[in-house]
């Protein structure tokens, strides 16, 4: 699986926190960007996995060692203990191989993760980043997240009670939404930048920056391994 701080090279981490410090000299807002690399745990894939490759390999075995009965006056059937003993360690070792694989591969495991499962991890990881970054405490009620989750390919954007007032729910929505459209051609670098300039520019508008303005919270990129 991806790791967040393995996408980000120092420079474009530093670029990701200009771009909110030059965002957040118009606004009053606190403009808060977080990569993940993953919100959820989702075990589930992983055995799956291992059911449909030992499945697939107890068929195989099938077909391969066929089962012949002794002939009159022989004593040489042992094919069919044979072919038992291969299908049942076939089956185990596919298996552990299968679960390893979904655990491991990421698309194996989106693959095999229903949506709404994978919408609702990212949303709660989301509203759990929210507060554990202090996002909810600044003084005017004027933090912005800004969330991405590389392993389930999804982004949510968080605004605080005044954001939601005066930019209003579906700006905030249309922001989301530019940040999925940018994330699915160009870096998560250059997709946090752009959106956290258009934020900028929106809540410049409704939430001006005062002269006593005092900055509340980091300009950096967060990344969550």
């Amino acid at each position: 699986m991806q790791r967040a701080s393995d996408v980000f090279n120092a420079e474009q981490k530093q670029d990701v926190g200009q771009a909110v410090a030059s965002a957040e000299s118009r606004t009053c807002c606190e403009i808060v960007p977080v990569v993940a690399s993953a919100s959820g745990r989702y075990d589930r894939p992983e055995d799956i996995v291992g059911l449909w490759l030992a499945t697939l390999t107890a068929v195989v075995v099938w077909v391969m060692f066929p089962r012949e009965s002794a002939e009159s006056g022989s004593w040489s059937a042992g094919s069919v203990s044979l072919g038992v003993l291969i299908m049942v360690a076939g089956v185990v070792i596919a298996f552990i191989v299968g679960t390893v694989c979904g655990s491991r591969v990421s698309w194996l495991r989106r693959l095999f993760s229903p949506k709404e499962q994978l919408k609702k991890e990212v949303a709660t990881r989301a509203r759990e980043v929210f507060f554990d970054n202090r996002i909810h405490h600044t003084a005017g009620s004027t933090g912005i997240l800004i969330y991405v989750s590389l392993f389930e390919h999804m982004a949510v954007v968080l605004g605080d009670q005044e954001v939601i007032e005066k930019m209003g729910q579906s700006s905030v929505d249309a922001l989301c939404g530019q940040l999925t459209d940018e994330l699915q051609k160009s870096h998560p670098a250059d997709a946090l930048i752009a959106v956290i300039t258009t934020a900028g520019e929106q809540l410049a508008g409704v939430l001006p920056r005062a002269e006593n303005d005092n900055n509340e919270l980091q300009d950096a990129l967060v990344l969550i391994d």
